[in-house]
């Protein structure tokens, strides 16, 4: 029997592949940030773009439960925004709301899907529309994305506070000074135009978290064929913690990272079963099939997820 089940504690009280995962992704960001100036940008911003997305699966691996039983060194080691626009502290509670897997999809209870109600879709502008229709493809996805989703989200966080509710203060009080102190090193110390790390970094880094989310859920009546699987994924599936093969986190949501390619090889037939064989080789063919062509349509096909 599985050691790792959904809720029960892990054997080990600290996970070192993590933890040394941790020192060598935030080594890396201070050194490519402080020497930036005699990097060509060519090469500045695939590097910090690759930082700014591996954080992100650190932090979902972090949120999780990980790498040791202590929930005040867990948060604090998630809790560098190296993106600049994502409290850790909202991801992580927008993210486990996402895991209540018989709500997958639906408009309103998946705080992660891109589906809409036809109620909702009918009071969009045609702008709005062409806009969202646009990153159904890869292409729109990955250059359109970040335009989309960072200002919508800021905006919900800035009604939030607005009207005064204590989640939303509660996650920007903790992510307001952790900011200041980035925003400190990346320009008084590292002396970096904000305006190039923005569009130059931290853009391209969360195109590339899109790419990840991009093909991995879809609608289906049976709950279990919501989410996708990526095998093959090469390098991307280490810049990904393994989340590529999705139908495993989703089982197994308390699995570590580097525990998850062979529990995949272990229980590969029976996900492929249940999940209907949405499998992809590689993100590759994800790119083959649909860099033009939409994955998916915006309207949920139920409405609701059933």
């Amino acid at each position: 029997m599985d050691n790792f089940k959904t809720g029960l504690a892990r054997p080990a009280a600290v996970e070192w592949p993590t933890l040394a995962l941790a020192v060598l992704i935030y080594t890396s960001w201070g050194l490519l940030t402080f020497y930036h100036a005699a990097l060509p940008w060519g090469l500045m911003i695939p590097l910090g773009a690759w930082l700014i997305a591996w954080q992100t699966s650190l932090q979902h691996e972090i949120l999780h439960g990980h790498p040791t039983r202590w929930r005040g060194f867990n948060r604090a080691l998630a809790s560098v925004p190296l993106s600049l626009w994502l409290p850790y502290e909202g991801y992580r509670i927008s993210h486990l709301i996402h895991h209540r897997d018989e709500r997958l999809t639906d408009p309103f209870d998946d705080p992660e899907t891109y589906y809409w109600t036809p109620q909702d879709w009918s009071r969009l502008s045609p702008l709005a529309h062409m806009f969202i229709k646009a990153q159904t493809t890869l292409a729109g996805r990955l250059l359109l994305g970040p335009l989309w989703i960072v200002p919508r989200y800021l905006w919900a966080e800035a009604k939030a506070l607005w009207a005064g509710k204590a989640v939303a203060r509660e996650v920007w009080l903790r992510h307001l000074p952790a900011l200041a102190l980035v925003l400190l090193w990346l320009v008084f110390i590292c002396k970096i135009n904000i305006l190039f790390y923005v569009f130059g970094v931290v853009y391209p880094g969360t195109s590339l978290m899109l790419l990840r989310s991009f093909a991995e859920h879809r609608a289906a009546v049976n709950s279990k064929e919501r989410t996708a699987i990526v095998e093959n994924a090469g390098a991307l599936g280490w810049l990904f913690l393994f989340n590529n093969l999705h139908s495993v986190h989703h089982e197994e949501p308390m699995l570590p990272w580097y525990e998850i390619p062979a529990w995949y090889r272990r229980h590969r037939t029976r996900l492929l079963h249940e999940n209907g064989g949405l499998v992809y080789n590689g993100y590759g063919e994800i790119v083959r099939r649909y860099l033009f062509r939409s994955h998916d349509v915006p309207i949920h096909p139920f409405g609701r997820a059933p």
